[in-house]
């Protein structure tokens, strides 16, 4: 089982594991959803890219980041509904082979007052690449069930 909304702390923190993205799953995804050809094609990225290479669509960097997070377990049969994200900031580029993780810091963790049994965790979360560079930034709001 998960985490409740009771059980986290304003100011705590959390590290995930490493993770990489290879160059295939990078074009895979933006074909599927930002078909940009700085993300889909390794000779146009090359040759007049502004980043010499490939790099990961924005979006894949976020959705990769919080599966991160997930993998720690914090939303296992706690996890409701995610209400949204602020402050989204692509700062440097992501690369194939970069290792990523994402540190979280809870910002706020209140109850719902129109509902009792939940709760709004809003995180802020940062992810770094190997180099210790922050490659993005963004905040979460996540529902979660209160403890019974």
């Amino acid at each position: 089982m998960g985490r409740y909304i009771d059980d986290f702390t304003v100011g705590e923190t959390f590290t995930t594991r490493a993770g990489t993205l290879d160059e295939a799953t990078i074009i895979a995804f933006a074909q599927d959803y930002d078909p940009q050809q700085i993300h889909t094609d390794p000779v146009y990225a090359a040759e007049q890219g502004p980043f010499g290479r490939v790099i990961a669509s924005g979006f894949q960097t976020l959705a990769f980041s919080f599966r991160l997070y997930l993998d720690l377990g914090h939303f296992v049969g706690t996890g409701l509904a995610g209400p949204g994200m602020d402050e989204v900031r692509w700062l440097k580029p992501v690369f194939a082979g970069d290792a990523l993780t994402s540190r979280m810091t809870v910002l706020e963790a209140r109850p719902s007052q129109s509902k009792p049994d939940r709760g709004f965790l809003r995180l802020g979360i940062e992810v770094r690449n190997q180099n210790d560079e922050t490659v993005a930034t963004y905040q979460s709001m996540t529902m979660l069930k209160r403890r019974p």
